[in-house]
């Protein structure tokens, strides 16, 4: 238990003295909590205040998602198969997991090496439909959640956290859901959803993949259809890298095969090392097929030159019956 916290206190030490560096101004600590032992099994509950192990921000868990695992570094060959080549062929059984919708704290945001619009949708607005970000949202798995306790009423600074839950010192922990958070999360479920993460480890860097559908535009010659994809990089070595290129396949059940080469991701080439290990993005594919699959590589640069193509874990772009337009929270 001691050692548990040990680590807990030194991982948030870490992360405070790197919000620090990036403000360049006399910064003080605040406490803004007490920490609480993680979890090992079971799930955290509504209203559970948490910081991110990795990225190291505040932030608040409406609801759990359980969600198929697909990691390619621990494959489940059969006895008296060959050993599959790396490749979309490659067999790999999913396995349940446990992530969480959070909102993040707003004063944390300019300080995150993650996109903090996690959550975005295709919705209805006068017979057409338009595609809404709802910012600071994010999803998060539960082995990088670090609970805390807050004596506050209000601990979290985001314009959505009186909407959604309310504050009852009688429970624990003491912020409940509302109804506006019911309704929203049933109305929107299928956007919301996640069901598939997948995971391939390449030269220490793994990369994560987590797939969204948004929903379907129509005309009267076509349908397109818009998917959302999470992409989350982070170095497990010593040696720091780059990312410096990205190379996709696309592929749509309508039969076409597209490759997108480009520098970079969403602009950026981060780099990924010891003081900053994990960067995290999202991008937007569309089809005009109700399904397809994509797949990649990263090219990266290791800070002592050598240079090596990271490979991207295949997965599925899979739409969904359209049960009824997607809605953002009132006054979003």
């Amino acid at each position: 238990m001691e050692l548990i916290i040990s680590q807990i206190k030194r991982q948030i030490f870490n992360n405070t003295r790197q919000l620090c560096v990036h403000r360049r101004s006399y910064a003080r600590l605040a406490e803004v909590g007490k920490l609480e032992t993680p979890k090992l099994g079971g799930k955290y509950d509504t209203g559970q205040l948490i910081l991110h192990r990795v990225f190291g921000y505040r932030g608040v868990v409406l609801f759990p998602w359980l969600a198929r695992v697909y990691d390619r570094d621990m494959p489940h060959p059969r006895e008296g198969d060959e050993e599959p080549a790396p490749g979309v062929g490659k067999e790999v059984r999913g396995r349940t997991h446990t992530f969480y919708q959070v909102l993040i704290d707003q004063r944390d945001c300019p300080f995150i090496r993650a996109q903090t619009e996690a959550v975005t949708f295709l919705g209805n607005q006068e017979s057409s439909r338009s595609l809404y970000a709802i910012p600071g949202l994010d999803y998060v798995a539960h082995e990088d959640i670090i609970p805390y306790t807050s004596a506050e009423k209000t601990p979290l600074q985001h314009e959505l956290f009186d909407k959604f839950l309310g504050h009852s010192p009688d429970k624990d922990p003491p912020f409940v859901a509302q109804e506006t958070l019911r309704a929203w999360q049933n109305k929107n479920h299928p956007w919301l959803e996640l069901s598939d993460v997948h995971k391939e480890t390449t030269e220490q860097i793994r990369v994560t993949v987590i797939p969204f559908y948004m929903g379907c535009r129509e005309s009267q010659t076509n349908s397109v259809y818009w998917w959302r994809y999470c992409i989350r990089l982070e170095n497990l070595g010593t040696l720091g890298v780059q990312l410096r290129e990205r190379h996709w396949r696309i592929f749509s059940l309508s039969g076409t095969l597209e490759t997108v080469r480009g520098r970079g991701v969403v602009g950026q080439e981060p780099v990924l090392n010891r003081t900053l290990p994990a960067f995290q993005y999202s991008s937007h594919v569309s089809l005009q097929a109700p399904s397809g699959h994509m797949w990649g590589t990263f090219r990266m640069e290791r800070e002592d030159g050598y240079t090596f193509d990271c490979r991207i874990p295949p997965f599925s772009l899979e739409s969904k019956p359209d049960g009824g337009a997607a809605s953002p929270p009132d006054n979003v």
